[in-house]
């Protein structure tokens, strides 16, 4: 009985000092430069976004911030690099939602685990659209799913690839409205719009950062968004709920996770500075020229959005049968 007595309180001591070392080391954090990890490659609209918020967060934690991209297997090989980095707020993620929500279920064998990152801060969401070439038959979305309907497997849309937002917002799209398309996948955004642009192919969910300029000079023309409400910078757009389409919403989004087992003290304070970030006026009209809305969420609703956003499109994939390798 002593023995296990002196068990349990070595333990407790132990735990004890672990939880106030990890306040100490949250107390003078950050000590030293920080480095966040962007899983695709330079150029891209979460490149941009980050580089913006490292700026901010250099003029208030006082300390460098470099930017490092590391690209390749839909975002696995920088979330592979962070999830082996010391968990100690000095090496963090920058990611679109395919690593940490849809990757564990599209490739047979990843080298970390997705749900053990510690959510930190979403950087922005970015809404969706229904996108059509510009000579396409149809002026709304109700006119749209007319059509569709008339002619199934007819319609094909294109995507930045298996997986990809793009590719599982239309499958989810044919699930709820009934109708049947054809899916044409690229490599990346680029190669996908001018293919759109120039009507070799029908549609596309297209995040409306890279729509709103297409739609404003004819290039293509979004029917919708789908998301709950109306944006303020495309004010004359519906959204598909409006349209006749009930469960059906789609955004993109970036965030900044931790290495697994993160003190969360050092979590807290790095959210609290991204947030106090995000909310000043000059990064908000910066994102908001990306038709991108700043984050404001606190790392329990990141981790409870995060689970959503997996079990929507995971149910996705299963229905769809969808893999990589």
């Amino acid at each position: 009985m002593r023995r296990a007595q002196i068990i349990l309180a070595l333990i407790a001591a132990t735990l004890a000092a672990s939880s106030a070392l990890a306040q100490d080391s949250a107390a003078d954090y950050p000590k030293k430069p920080i480095k966040i990890i962007v899983a695709v490659p330079a150029g891209g609209g979460i490149d941009s976004i980050t580089r913006i918020l490292a700026e901010k967060l250099r003029q208030r934690l006082k300390q460098t911030i470099t930017v490092e991209n590391r690209g390749g297997q839909s975002g696995n090989l920088g979330a592979e690099a962070v999830a082996s980095s010391e968990p100690d707020g000095y090496t963090l993620l920058a990611t679109v939602p395919a690593p940490i929500t849809v990757n564990a279920l599209l490739y047979k064998k990843l080298l970390y685990d997705p749900e053990a990152f510690e959510p930190v801060a979403v950087m922005t969401i970015i809404p969706n659209t229904l996108a059509v070439r510009p000579d396409f038959p149809a002026n709304s979305a109700r006119e749209f799913l007319a059509y569709a309907k008339a002619n199934p497997g007819k319609l094909n849309y294109a995507s930045q690839g298996n997986g990809t937002t793009s590719h599982l917002s239309a499958e989810l799209f044919q699930r709820v409205t009934g109708t049947r398309l054809v899916h044409v996948p690229y490599k990346g955004t680029g190669p996908a719009i001018n293919d759109l642009i120039a009507s070799h192919v029908d549609l596309m969910f297209l995040e409306m950062a890279a729509a709103t300029e297409l739609h404003r000079s004819g290039r293509v023309k979004i029917l919708a968004l789908a998301t709950r409400e109306r944006a303020a910078t495309l004010p004359e757009i519906p959204t598909l709920r409006e349209s006749g389409v009930t469960d059906f919403e789609s955004v993109t989004w970036n965030a900044i996770l931790a290495p697994p087992k993160t003190p969360k003290a050092i979590v807290a304070k790095l959210n609290k500075a991204i947030v106090e970030a995000l909310n000043e006026p000059d990064i908000r009209a910066q994102f908001g020229s990306l038709n991108a809305q700043s984050g404001t969420m606190n790392p329990a609703e990141m981790a409870a959005f995060i689970k959503s956003e997996t079990q929507r499109w995971g149910d996705v994939i299963r229905a769809a049968n969808i893999s990589i390798n």
